[in-house]
């Protein structure tokens, strides 16, 4: 198991090395401010297991997300409970206060092994790999989703949607009608759903429609927050490790 530690106390980081080394758990890589979390995070593999504070020497480490789209689970260390909340908006197992005891440790620890199953060998038939190894031009993917309106289900065609994206652990559609719909799927299942030369998964929140963009303008750290025809609800801007990507996929 990868466990990545991100605490801006050297010795706090040294510490919670040595707890964890005496829960059979090691911590090859620690880092410190959010600027070498992201450079690390877009270089890297990510972990399995992040143990991260949330006040860092150069900002909150919630700024990581909004840059990463981070799969990892997380435990958080702080000395502060104010951001209990937010922090459980993410993918995070505990938040344990510093100093941290040992007890509470293993416990999130135990949390974490819990809800993790083990990994196990993947085996597949000629039939699966033929699947993987399909054109993207010649999958089926959806033509439209089926949305609930009080009693009644309508449908929607995927051609008059301008964007998926999640809020309050939910996951909606918007149209170019200007409406919002909440939809039985989370983004994660829409990367397989959506046709990929029509929609673009531009952070861990939005999928765009490319017939929907109206204006791209340059962003805060080298990001591009993309103006679409009706959807102005908040914010829509590309993360800065999809610019490129997303830049070839316009083309």
């Amino acid at each position: 198991m990868k466990v990545l530690i991100i605490e801006d106390e050297k010795p706090s980081a040294r510490r919670l090395q040595r707890m964890l080394k005496n829960l059979d758990l090691s911590a090859e890589v620690m880092l410190h401010s959010v600027e070498e979390s992201i450079n690390w995070f877009q270089n890297n593999e990510h972990p399995d297991l992040i143990f991260l504070d949330i006040q860092l020497s150069d900002g909150l480490s919630f700024e990581i997300f909004e840059i990463i789209d981070i799969k990892s689970a997380i435990i958080f260390t702080t000395a502060y409970d104010e951001y209990a909340l937010q922090a459980f908006k993410l993918n995070s197992i505990d938040y344990l206060l510093k100093p941290i005891d040992d007890d509470d440790l293993e416990v999130a620890v135990q949390k974490y092994k819990e809800r993790t199953p083990p990994k196990q060998a993947v085996t597949l038939d000629f039939n699966d790999i033929k699947k993987l190894l399909v054109n993207p031009i010649d999958r089926e993917y959806k033509k439209r989703f089926s949305v609930k309106v009080g009693q009644h289900l309508k449908l929607i065609n995927v051609d008059d949607i301008e964007c998926f994206y999640s809020e309050n652990k939910g996951t909606y559609l918007h149209t170019t009608g200007g409406r919002n719909y909440l939809v039985d799927s989370t983004l994660d299942h829409l990367k397989d759903e959506l046709e990929p030369q029509s929609f673009f998964r531009i952070n861990r929140k939005f999928f765009v429609n490319i017939n929907a963009i109206k204006d791209m303008v340059s962003y805060t750290n080298s990001r591009l927050q993309i103006k679409l025809n009706s959807f102005n609800e908040q914010d829509v801007v590309v993360a800065r490790e999809r610019v490129k990507s997303f830049k070839a996929w316009l083309e």
